[in-house]
């Protein structure tokens, strides 16, 4: 063999054996974006501040709560969890740009829990998280039209519809309030519109004397709540819903206590979170009727709301534990399930899968079905019934026994269940 040929052998040999270690240094496959070997990061964006912030802004903080004492037991197939939230103050534009710098700047691995239907359609349709597999978990909207799985493949709702909440709600007052003069006050938007679906004659069949459609951020604006409650008390209106957000039904039961307007009150899920009103100067919010997915927060013998509670104590002690700390908990741990089923070698692709073919069978505190599948992107479907105590917590009776329905979105009926949900693992860690 020529010297010149020796040379061209060695220098193909060096090659290939470069290759091949360079080869061998590599990962099985490549990392997924916001995962590393030790760390998973996911992103939130929701109200922390404004007039839409009520209740809302303590969910992050239950997360993180739960977050961090699975973190504190060795985390998620030895991954840690942040957590990185941004306020958007309710508004679609600014969840755009939140969600955009999520994804594109901190490297989130996955959205969880943002809020709010129109925000939530705003960011499917602008950031494309659909198209890109970005999963957007447990986000808190009630909204019927998520469960469109070619418009929203990635994203999966937490709350049951709000077309179920109404028809529920139809039912409660036609049984409990015959003939007495109902009226409604509704978020204007598809939030407010889903409700109107399901009072409506082909699901609830409620009728009102009177009902008012408010535009979003509109109930933090001086006069406006008080000119509703005139409307509403000049109607006599002996029994008000209110199904709006939060700091729509602070507003409007401050209002009607100025005006000593005092219907029996039926507030919807989504606003009933009082923790800013104190029933002791506001008398008018005691016996108010609400619903929930979720057991009663001061339920002595619920072992969820005694873990969660626990947790909470620790790595949250500042914030008082309630319902929407109680939700906030309940998704992180929901989440933890997700992505410890979904193995070692985490991906986008590997979370939506297991939401497909295990998500219903996900453990969690709430007391009616979880409806994910392949062709399903509920949550939960139904509620239980309660009034509102002198401290301002919801409670079904004084034996803390639920009496829960269910319903579809569509025109199905509304039943009594008979679901019963897995139980706490050890120690409130997924094995």
């Amino acid at each position: 063999m020529s010297s010149k040929a020796r040379r061209t052998l060695l220098i193909v040999q060096a090659v290939i054996a470069a290759g091949a270690l360079s080869l061998s240094a590599l990962p099985a496959q490549a990392a997924e974006v916001g995962v590393t070997s030790s760390a998973i990061k996911l992103g939130i964006t929701l109200p922390m501040k404004g007039s839409a912030s009520y209740g809302y802004n303590q969910l992050p903080g239950a997360m993180k709560a739960y977050f961090d004492y699975v973190n504190a037991n060795g985390g998620v197939n030895g991954r840690k969890i942040t957590l990185v939230v941004k306020d958007d103050g309710y508004l679609p534009k600014q969840a755009i740009q939140n969600t955009q710098d999520l994804i594109g700047k901190d490297k989130v691995f996955a959205m969880v829990g943002a809020l709010g239907t129109a925000n939530n359609q705003a960011v499917a349709d602008a950031v494309n998280l659909g198209r890109r597999g970005i999963p957007s978990l447990f986000i808190n909207t009630g909204f019927s039209g998520f469960n469109d799985r070619k418009a929203y493949p990635t994203s999966s709702t937490l709350l049951p519809s709000y077309v179920m909440e109404a028809k529920l709600m139809s039912k409660y007052i036609k049984e409990t309030y015959a003939d007495k003069k109902v009226c409604l006050l509704y978020q204007d938007d598809d939030f407010g519109d889903d409700a109107l679906v399901g009072f409506d004659k082909d699901h609830g069949n409620l009728t009102f004397t009177s009902k008012i459609a408010y535009p979003s951020l509109s109930q933090g604006v001086a006069g406006v709540p008080d000119a509703w409650v005139g409307k509403f008390k000049a109607a006599g209106c002996e029994v008000q819903i209110v199904f709006g957000v939060s700091s729509a039904t602070l507003y409007t039961v401050l209002a009607a206590a100025k005006a000593q307007y005092a219907p029996k009150w039926i507030l919807g899920s989504v606003g009933a979170d009082i923790a800013s009103i104190n029933p002791a100067t506001t008398p008018y919010i005691i016996g108010a009727t609400s619903m929930s997915f979720m057991p009663s927060v001061v339920d002595p013998k619920d072992e969820y709301v005694a873990k969660f509670k626990e947790i909470h104590a620790v790595y949250n002690a500042k914030a008082k534990f309630n319902s929407w700390a109680l939700i906030g908990m309940n998704s992180a741990f929901l989440t933890v399930q997700a992505l410890k089923a979904a193995g070692k070698n985490l991906t986008r692709a590997g979370l939506l899968a297991v939401l497909d073919s295990d998500g219903a069978k996900l453990a969690n505190a709430g007391l009616v079905p979880l409806n994910y599948s392949k062709t399903s992107n509920v949550g939960y479907n139904g509620y239980w019934f309660g009034k509102f105590n002198s401290t301002g917590d919801l409670v079904p009776n004084d034996t803390f026994t639920y009496t829960v329905y269910t319903t579809d979105s569509g025109t199905g009926a509304v039943e009594k269940s008979s679901y019963s949900r897995p139980s706490m693992p050890a120690k409130g860690l997924p094995n």
